[in-house]
């Protein structure tokens, strides 16, 4: 998924990489951890902070 052709990604695809739920997706995003933006109502992650927060996590 994270291989996808797209540079930004939406809750539901975030969701499915990192195997969590909507609840806590939700909980990274407005808590600043997981770096995204908003259109709308909608958040917009882009592919990039996601790998960076993924490294980050492995570093604990």
């Amino acid at each position: 998924m994270i291989d996808s052709e797209n540079d930004i990604l939406d809750v539901e695809e975030v969701m499915e990489i990192l195997y969590i739920g909507r609840n806590y997706a939700y909980k990274l995003l407005n808590s600043g951890e997981l770096k995204a933006f908003r259109v709308g109502r909608k958040w917009r992650i882009p592919k990039k902070c996601l790998e960076e927060y993924i490294i980050k996590r492995a570093r604990i």
